[in-house]
C-alpha cells in the first residue's frame, strides 16, 4: 500500500487552467509537490459562491489529506482577503458523520503571486503566504557551480525560498482515521477559487517538513568513490537538505596537537567523509549522488529511528546530540574583559557550529576573491568567525571543539568543552604571551583590499594588529574602496588600531606601487592595459612619477610583492624612490632580489604584508612590527617614518629580537675598522620553529636549530667582520625556506626575516656589486625600451595628459634616464 496516494478528480474538472490567471503551463499526469503525488488532469476544479457544490468520491480510510488549491484570478476590492470565508470542505464518513472545514483566504488558502496584483504581495515585495498552508514548490538551492552573471551576488545566498506556481497545499488531518471518507464537497461560500488535485496520506506524519535541521554524517563505503575529488549532491524527496560539505579527516587528538593551532587546517578534498543538513518528514528519502550517479538512498525515518543506516554504497550517521543556544565570551587572561579574536566551533565530528551571524563555510568553501570578505576567514577546512570577543548560537550538546586565535602575540586555543543541557554560558580565556606594544614594536599590515574602513578595523582588532593599510585600486572596470578614501587615518576609541585608506597604483609591465598615508589621491590608479588597467588602455605614467607624487605630499612608496612584476623596481631603487619593499611569500627569488640590492648599497627596509583580496587570508596573517623611537608615540606617521628608517622585522608567526654590539635594527654600526661584533638574536612563536640564522651579506654566519621544532630558538655569538657589511636575522623552517605553512589561500611559510643592521667598517657605509649595478642597468634599459616600443599609447597630437606636458614620451622617460645616470655614475666610481 503506498503511504501516498493522489486521486483523480478529473470529472468534476469544470474550467481551464486559465482560471490560475497568467501562470506557467501546468503539467499533466503524476507531479509531486514537496515529494507528494497529485494527478494533475487538463483542466481544474473552479468555483465561487454562484456555483453549486461538487463532490468528489473517495471510498478509503485515510489519516490526512491534502489539496492543492488558490484562489482565483479574479479583481479583489480589499488588499487581503485574510480570514473571508471562501468555501466548505465537508467530509463525509461512513456512518452517516460529517466533518465541516472552512476554508479562508490566507489560513488554507491564499492568491497566486501574479494572479491579483492588490493581494499577492506585502510592502516588502515578498508574497503574502498563507498561516496554514505551503507552496507547491518547497524550498531549494541554487545550482552550487554556475548560474547567470545577474544572479552572482545572490548566490551567496545558497538557498531559494518556494513560490506557489499553481497551488498551496493545505492539509486535513482526519480525526477518525479508521473511519472510510466516503466522499469530499465542496461549498462554495465567497470569492473564486480552484482546485487543482487531492491527494490521501495513510501514514501519521504532518506531511510538510517542520522540524529543524539535523547533521547528517556521509561515509562512502567503496574507496573508489571516497577518495575521488569531492562532488556530492544531497536530495530528500518530503524535505530540503543543504550542499552536502567535507569533513575533516584528522581525529580530534590529531587536530587538538595540529601545530597550527588558531590557524586552519588542511582541506579535505575527497568525497567522504562529508555531511549535509537536512530538515523532513519521517517517509522521506534521501539520496546521495557522485557525478550525477547514485551512490546510495536510505529512509529518513529508519535514520532518525536507529541513527544509523547502511546501504551497499554507504554509512549515514546522525549526529544530532542536541543543541543549546550559549552566549559566549573570549576574554583576556590577565584583564578579564572580552578581547577581539578570531572563534570556531564544532563537533567532535567536524560539523561547525559558528556563531550565529558568521558562516559554517565562507562562500561555500568556493574561492572568495573580491566577494564576501568581511567578518569571516576561511583557513584550508576551517571558517573562522570574526568577534569582539563576544558571540551567541548553537552548541552542540556534549563535547564541543574550540579554536581560538589573536594574531601572534596571544597563545591559540584548541581544546574540548563540555556543554550540558540547559547550559547557556561558556567562557574562554586566552592569554597574551608577549607584549610587542609593551616593548615599543608596532605591528601593521603593508597591503589589504576590499576589506570596509570599519571592516578592517574589526578584522584587524581581532588579529591584534595596530594598522591596517587599506588600498585603494583598480583591477581593469573594477574599482574598490574610492568611497572609503579620506586623506587621513581613520582611529579606534583606544588609538591603538589605525587605519588608512592610500592606494596600490599597478601596472602589468612595470609594476605596482603601495602609496601610504596620502592626502590627496594619485592617478591614474592603473593604467597600460590588462589586468589592472582598462581593456585597450595607454600608458599614462609610471611608478616613478607615483613615487613622485606621494612623496611630495609626505606619503610613501613601498615596492608591493618585491620584486614582481619585475619592471620598474631597479630603476626606483637606483633613484631612492622606495621607502620598503616588501615580502609576500617565503621564497628565494625574493630573497636573492632583496640581498643583491643590499649588497650593491642600497639601504632598503623590509615590510610584510597580505596582500589580502578575499575571506582566504586573515589581516595581518604576514605582519611588519615597527620600533618606535623612545620619545616618540604610536601615530600613524610615526609607524611610517620608522618603517622607512628601516626600524621593522617581518612575520609571518615569530617574533624576532636582533642586535649588533648593542645596536638595534636598522641602526649602522660604526667600526674603525675590521674586528668582531657580538650579535644577539632570538626567536620566539605560537607556532614551531626550526631554525633561526644569522645572514651577513646573503650568507648564513650563525644559526640555531631545532629539527623537531621548539617555541624558542636563540644566538649570541660573535662574528668577524672585514669590511662594509649588512646582518640580518631571519628564521623558519628546518632548512629554511621549508618551513611549515600557513592554510591560507596562498600556503605562505611561517617565517620572520628584520630589516639589516648595517656595518661601516672603516668611514661612511657603503657596498658595491658591479654585477648587481650591470643588471640594474640592463633592467632600465629595457625600461625604456618597453615605453618607447611597446607601451600602449594615444596619438600625441589629439592627447592632453594630466601632467600637462606637450611631450608625453618624455616625461615617461624622464625617472628612467635619471636612473641610468645614477647606475652609470656608481658604475664609474665602483662604489
Amino acid at each position: 500500500m503506498p503511504d501516498y496516494e493522489p486521486l483523480d478528480i478529473s470529472s468534476s474538472f469544470n474550467a481551464g487552467f486559465d482560471a490560475l490567471g497568467e501562470v506557467d503551463p501546468v503539467p499533466e499526469g503524476l507531479v509531486t509537490f514537496h515529494g507528494l503525488p497529485f494527478l494533475m488532469g487538463d483542466g481544474v476544479i473552479a468555483l465561487d459562491e454562484s456555483c453549486q457544490n461538487v463532490k468528489i468520491a473517495v471510498g478509503r480510510r485515510a489519516m490526512r489529506v491534502v489539496f492543492a488549491h488558490s484562489l482565483g484570478a479574479a479583481e479583489l476590492t480589499e488588499v487581503e482577503p485574510v480570514g473571508q470565508a471562501v468555501a466548505d470542505y465537508l467530509f463525509h464518513l461512513a456512518g452517516w458523520l460529517t466533518i465541516r472545514v472552512p476554508v479562508r483566504g490566507r489560513f488554507e488558502i491564499a492568491s497566486l503571486p501574479g494572479a491579483d496584483a492588490t493581494s499577492k504581495r506585502g510592502s516588502s515585495g515578498l508574497p503574502a503566504l498563507p498561516f496554514r498552508a505551503v507552496t507547491d514548490q518547497k524550498d531549494s538551492l541554487m545550482d552550487r557551480y554556475r548560474g547567470i552573471w545577474s544572479e552572482t551576488g545572490r548566490r551567496q545566498t545558497e538557498s531559494v525560498m518556494g513560490q506557489a506556481k499553481w497551488s498551496y497545499l493545505w492539509c486535513w488531518s482526519n480525526p477518525e482515521p479508521d473511519t472510510s471518507i466516503e466522499a469530499i464537497e465542496i461549498v462554495p461560500t465567497g470569492q473564486p477559487f480552484v482546485i487543482c488535485g487531492v491527494t490521501l496520506s495513510y501514514v501519521d506524519e504532518q506531511p510538510f517538513a517542520r522540524q529543524g535541521r539535523r547533521p547528517v554524517r556521509i561515509d562512502l563505503t567503496d574507496s573508489s568513490h571516497a577518495e575521488q575529488e569531492f562532488d556530492l549532491e544531497v536530495d530528500i524527496d518530503r524535505g530540503v537538505a543543504t550542499y552536502p560539505q567535507p569533513l575533516p579527516t584528522a581525529a580530534t587528538n590529531q587536530f587538538l596537537d595540529d601545530p597550527l593551532k588558531g590557524w586552519g587546517e588542511t582541506q579535505n578534498v575527497s568525497a567522504s567523509p562529508a555531511y549535509v543538513q537536512v530538515s523532513a518528514v519521517p517517509s522521506a528519502t534521501l539520496s546521495v549522488r557522485q557525478d550525477g550517479k547514485e551512490i546510495g538512498k536510505a529512509g529518513w525515518g529508519d535514520l532518525e529511528s536507529n541513527g544509523v543506516v547502511t546501504t551497499p554504497g554507504m554509512r549515514l550517521t546522525l549526529l544530532d546530540p542536541g543543541r543549546n543556544w550559549v552566549n559566549v565570551r573570549i576574554v583576556d587572561d590577565e584583564t578579564g574583559r572580552p578581547v577581539p579574536c578570531r572563534v570556531h566551533f564544532r563537533s567532535p565530528d567536524g560539523v561547525p557550529y559558528q556563531p550565529h551571524g558568521h558562516h559554517d563555510h565562507l562562500n561555500t568553501n568556493m574561492d572568495t576573491w573580491h566577494i564576501d570578505v568581511g567578518g569571516d576567514v576561511r583557513l584550508g577546512q576551517i571558517t573562522y568567525a570574526v568577534t569582539d570577543g563576544t558571540c551567541q548560537g548553537w552548541l552542540p550538546r556534549g563535547d564541543v571543539i574550540v579554536d581560538v586565535a589573536r594574531g601572534f602575540e596571544y597563545d591559540p586555543i584548541r581544546t574540548v568543552v563540555r556543554i550540558e543541557p540547559g547550559q547557556r554560558e561558556l567562557e574562554l580565556r586566552i592569554k597574551r604571551w608577549i607584549d610587542m606594544n609593551g616593548r615599543g614594536w608596532f605591528s601593521g599590515d603593508s597591503h589589504v583590499h576590499f576589506l570596509s574602513t570599519q571592516g578592517s578595523h574589526t578584522e584587524s582588532q581581532a588579529e591584534d594588529l595596530n594598522v591596517v593599510n587599506l588600498l585603494q585600486s583598480q583591477w581593469g572596470s573594477l574599482f574598490t574602496n574610492k568611497e572609503d578614501f579620506t586623506g587621513e587615518p581613520s582611529l579606534s576609541r583606544r588609538g591603538n588600531n589605525i587605519v588608512y585608506v592610500s592606494q596600490e597604483n599597478r601596472q602589468h609591465f612595470m609594476g605596482h606601487m603601495i602609496l601610504w598615508g596620502l592626502k590627496r589621491p594619485v592617478m591614474p590608479w592603473c593604467s597600460d592595459g590588462p589586468s589592472e588597467g582598462e581593456l585597450g588602455g595607454s600608458m599614462e605614467t609610471i611608478l616613478s612619477h607615483w613615487a613622485d607624487e606621494a612623496h611630495a605630499q609626505g606619503a610613501y612608496a613601498i615596492s608591493p610583492h618585491f620584486p614582481m612584476p619585475n619592471g620598474e623596481p631597479a630603476a626606483l631603487i637606483a633613484t631612492g624612490r622606495l621607502d620598503g619593499v616588501e615580502m609576500l611569500r617565503q621564497t628565494r627569488i625574493n630573497h636573492s632580489h632583496y640581498y643583491q640590492y643590499l649588497d650593491c648599497g642600497y639601504r632598503i627596509p623590509l615590510v610584510g604584508g597580505t596582500d589580502k583580496m578575499d575571506g582566504a587570508v586573515p589581516v595581518g596573517s604576514y605582519r611588519t612590527y615597527v620600533k618606535m623611537r623612545h620619545d616618540e608615540e604610536f601615530t600613524y606617521d610615526n609607524w611610517c617614518r620608522n618603517v622607512a628608517r628601516g626600524r621593522t622585522f617581518l612575520s609571518g608567526g615569530p617574533i624576532l629580537h636582533f642586535n649588533v654590539d648593542g645596536h638595534e635594527i636598522g641602526d649602522t654600526v660604526a667600526m674603525s675598522g675590521p674586528g668582531m661584533v657580538e650579535v644577539e638574536a632570538w626567536a620566539e612563536s605560537i607556532f614551531p620553529v626550526h631554525r633561526l640564522e644569522i645572514v651577513q651579506g646573503g650568507r648564513v654566519v650563525a644559526s640555531s636549530e631545532s629539527r623537531e621544532g621548539a617555541r624558542r630558538l636563540d644566538i649570541r655569538e660573535k662574528i668577524r667582520i672585514d669590511g662594509h657589511t649588512w646582518l640580518a636575522a631571519r628564521c623558519g623552517g628546518p632548512e629554511y625556506y621549508d618551513s611549515l605553512q600557513h592554510h591560507d589561500v596562498w600556503s605562505r611559510g611561517v617565517f620572520a626575516h628584520t630589516s639589516p643592521v648595517y656595518v661601516a667598517c672603516g668611514g661612511d657605509w657603503w657596498m658595491f656589486d658591479e654585477r648587481v649595478a650591470r643588471y640594474m642597468y640592463t633592467m632600465i634599459e629595457g625600461d625604456l625600451t618597453y615605453v618607447r616600443e611597446m607601451s600602449g599609447q594615444h596619438d600625441h597630437t589629439h592627447t592632453t595628459h594630466h601632467h600637462g606636458e606637450s611631450d608625453h614620451i618624455a616625461y615617461l622617460e624622464r625617472p628612467l634616464l635619471e636612473a641610468l645616470r645614477a647606475v652609470e655614475a656608481r658604475l664609474a666610481n665602483r662604489r
